[in-house]
């Protein structure tokens, strides 16, 4: 597929993990998170960002869905629900990339009933300008623009989600 421009080089996401991972690490220094993966977006990413955080963690992983047909947004689903005691724990949510902000405003409130200490939202990639509910991330790997992006975990109709870097799709009605 030759129907994209690449917007953050593999180097480029590499070198931007290991800088949040660190930062993680001290800001987590002598505690033991929950790092939650939001599936299936997410899992490139997350599996990054834990080899770069340098504490004990816990992992889970949860998956919501409120796509249908590829882009169009629908009702929230939960798909696969962690299996983690959230109680009293300091929650990551590791996501692929906040645009709306409904599916993570929705986990969120899921997770507040369940007591952790404190949740905080760790990002790929953060669409601002889509934004719909009131919610940001913490920490964030890249703002990007409100174009469709497909790499490094991300997808179209569960393709391309095997590229090493993130590319901005140049015509979604000729993929």
């Amino acid at each position: 597929m030759e129907n994209y421009r690449i917007l953050l080089t593999e180097e480029q996401i590499q070198k931007r993990v290991k800088e949040l991972g660190e930062q993680i690490t001290k800001d987590y220094k002598d505690k033991h998170p929950l790092f939650i993966c939001m599936l299936k977006g997410a899992i490139v990413f997350f599996s990054d960002i834990i080899r770069n955080v340098k504490i004990p963690v816990e992992m889970d992983f949860a998956r919501l869905s409120s796509y249908r047909n590829g882009t169009v947004s629908g009702e929230m689903q939960m798909i696969n629900d962690i299996t983690a005691e959230v109680k009293g724990k300091d929650v990551i949510i590791v996501e692929d990339i906040v645009d709306s902000g409904k599916t993570l405003s929705y986990f969120c409130e899921l997770l507040k009933k369940k007591e952790p200490a404190s949740i905080k939202i760790c990002a790929f990639s953060d669409k601002k300008e889509r934004r719909e509910v009131d919610i940001e991330a913490d920490y964030v790997g890249f703002d990007i623009p409100n174009v469709f992006v497909i790499g490094y975990g991300l997808d179209y109709a569960e393709k391309y989600r095997e590229l090493p870097f993130l590319a901005e799709v140049l015509d979604p009605s000729k993929i």
